[in-house]
């Protein structure tokens, strides 16, 4: 029989597949923990204001948002910690002299460096991304997150030297060379699923998480059963207790049936 009570899920490489569907064998094993009584959450670096259809979609209401900086259950907010002004001006800062640009997410817009950038527009397209302003001064203070674009090799240590921060690769089609999402050692999807477990009082070894990224390898941590998918960085699969089969291969049901909870 099994215990638990939870189950957090990544979008991006997890249950999205690279041509943007839901398999149908996801579809039915989140119906039939949510059946079961788990509580069950969205957990991605994107913005909240842009899976709104995705929670729809899977009848989910319940996300962890901006790896981590933002945790919202059933309406509710759990947690928002939004990311230091002077961490974000040094970022724009070496954007601006490295060519780079950045997408910055306050919890409403997709704040961009540029409006004429065919790499930044290729990711807005990839990401579905509609709240779309130019940066200005007035937003400097409230920012969730922030992927990083257009660098070249090595050149994501250049953001690290900012302290309390690292960067995790975009583990999504042509991105994965150049796009990275800055993730703060203090703040990330790990740090928001202990808090939800707190808030829901909800023990570690109930808890279950699938991912695929590096930007997921502190939420893997941070529960009983963490699962990496078959398309994973390969790095991840050292944080994850079980590996399960591809997003395009029913890998979120086989790891929930591997668990006893679906059949």
């Amino acid at each position: 029989m099994s215990n638990h009570k939870i189950l957090f899920l990544d979008i991006d490489g997890t249950i999205l597949k690279p041509d943007d569907s839901i398999e149908q064998s996801t579809k039915e094993a989140v119906s039939q923990v949510q059946q079961k009584g788990l509580e069950v959450f969205l957990a991605t670096g994107r913005p909240l204001h842009e899976i709104k259809e995705i929670g729809e979609e899977l009848n989910i209401d319940s996300f962890i948002g901006y790896n981590g900086a933002y945790a919202v259950h059933k309406g509710s907010d759990i947690l928002l910690e939004k990311m230091d002004s002077n961490t974000i001006q040094f970022f724009l800062e070496i954007a601006k002299e490295k060519g780079h640009e950045a997408i910055m997410y306050t919890n409403e817009k997709n704040v961009l460096t540029s409006c004429d950038s065919p790499v930044l527009d290729e990711f807005i397209r990839h990401f579905h991304l509609r709240h779309n302003v130019l940066y200005a001064q007035e937003f400097l203070n409230n920012i969730l997150g922030v992927t990083l674009i257009n660098l070249g090799e090595n050149e994501s240590s250049l953001y690290e030297k900012v302290g309390n921060v690292h960067l995790a690769p975009v583990n999504v089609g042509e991105f994965k060379e150049h796009a990275y999402d800055v993730i703060r050692d203090q703040v990330n999807k790990g740090f928001a699923v202990k808090k939800v477990l707190e808030v829901l009082d909800i023990k570690k070894d109930e808890a279950i998480a699938f991912g695929d990224g590096m930007n997921d390898k502190e939420m893997l941590s941070s529960v009983g059963d963490g699962f990496a998918m078959g398309n994973a960085h390969q790095e991840l699969f050292s944080y994850a207790k079980h590996k399960t089969t591809e997003v395009t291969n029913s890998g979120v049901f086989n790891g929930l049936k591997k668990l006893g909870l679906i059949k």
